[in-house]
């Protein structure tokens, strides 16, 4: 059938996610498998998370609360924001996607990092939207926000900042944020500068910038965060943003309703108060990442410097067959061939002997794969 496909859409490729742990099992013949590919929560769910899924089941007949009023209340008060500043998603991804809706029109352009979270480029170019793509330090894969603020133009009217940055790991410091937002509030005050920050319950850098604190001076700002990582509610796709109440105002009337289920709004105003599980979840990402540096540390790989639940190794050779060799024995990395960097892999901190189990097969693959010339 001969149908007409916009140019946007038939160039565009799908998101590649972490290779499902089913699959691989049944694509190797393996009984145990190792998922370290999608930084996902080790310990899993919050158990009042669960014991509120579970309640909420009674109620799935029923659409959800459409205004998320409880959720919002709960996060309003965690955050010293108003109900009205908040926006509830489909996982934070849902809401790049009504950012870029909502504010991006025919013509406009928004300002991203090339090699930074795919999303933005992927969401930018199904609507049919220009990006202005400027590349990652090749150094260390960090932001280069001054290259970022030369780039901007006056069709610019969003800049997404990853931070901590996927799939690098690298985080933007205070003093590199306060610097390009203060160039924005000069030179371009029609920009909204998206803060994407779905790793900072993992941060432990001190020089990482207090966005929400920063509102205050640049009401321009938007923060976005997530139930999906530190919350282990991944598989519920819910996430909300944080931004001026007019903007959030308007995100609400594009958004379509319903978009958060009963259950995802059960288990992450049940997460909210589980303090403990939060701390148990950052208590053993500590841990375990100090555990997988020490272990890379002795392997022939180069190590950037993690903020995250991951870490970003390049291994100077082609990834894909370490990647497949890993698999084989019952191991998922991340490769990274979509975001360009074709010899690097992600791996995600799981449980001491997962990650003891990744360790000594990534040694044994390194030492049969000899570095590129």
């Amino acid at each position: 059938m001969c149908f007409p496909i916009p140019d946007n859409i038939e160039s565009l490729r799908p998101y590649v996610p972490g290779k499902p742990l089913d699959e691989t099992k049944r694509e190797y013949g393996l009984s145990d498998v190792i998922k370290l590919a999608s930084n996902e929560n080790p310990l899993g769910p919050s158990p009042r998370a669960c014991a509120a899924m579970r309640a909420a089941m009674a109620e799935v007949a029923l659409y959800p609360d459409a205004t998320g009023f409880e959720l919002k209340q709960a996060l309003a008060k965690k955050h010293g924001v108003s109900p009205q500043e908040l926006i509830l998603g489909c996982g934070s991804n849902e809401l790049i996607e009504l950012l870029i809706r909502t504010f991006v029109a025919p013509g406009d352009s928004a300002l991203i990092a090339d090699g930074s979270f795919i999303i933005y480029s992927l969401a930018l170019q199904a609507a049919g939207r220009r990006a202005i793509a400027v590349p990652l330090r090749r150094d260390d894969w960090r932001y280069d926000l001054p290259t970022m603020a030369r780039a901007l133009d006056d069709t610019a009217r969003l800049c997404f900042i990853a931070n901590p940055d996927n799939p690098s790991g690298a985080i933007v410091t205070r003093a590199e944020l306060t610097d390009f937002l203060e160039h924005v509030k000069e030179r371009f005050p029609k920009l909204l500068v998206v803060m994407d920050e779905a790793y900072v319950d993992f941060v432990d850098a001190p020089d990482y910038p207090d966005s929400l604190a920063l509102r205050a001076a640049h009401p321009n700002l938007v923060v976005l965060r997530t139930f999906s990582k530190s919350l282990g509610l991944a598989g519920l796709r819910v996430g909300y943003g944080i931004l001026d109440a007019r903007l959030a105002n308007y995100l609400e009337r594009v958004r379509m309703p319903f978009n958060v289920s009963n259950l995802a709004q059960a288990a992450a105003l049940a997460a909210l108060t589980d303090s403990e599980h939060l701390a148990a979840t950052q208590a053993l990402n500590r841990a375990e990442k100090a555990f997988v540096l020490d272990g890379l540390a002795k392997l022939d790989v180069d190590v950037i410097p993690p903020q995250g639940n991951f870490v970003l190794i390049d291994t100077h050779r082609p990834s894909a067959p370490i990647f497949e060799a890993m698999l084989r024995r019952g191991i998922i990395l991340r490769p990274l061939l979509n975001y360009g960097m074709p010899t690097c892999l992600r791996i995600s901190f799981g449980l001491r002997e997962q990650n003891r189990q990744m360790l000594a097969a990534l040694e044994e693959v390194l030492v049969g794969t000899p570095r590129s010339a």
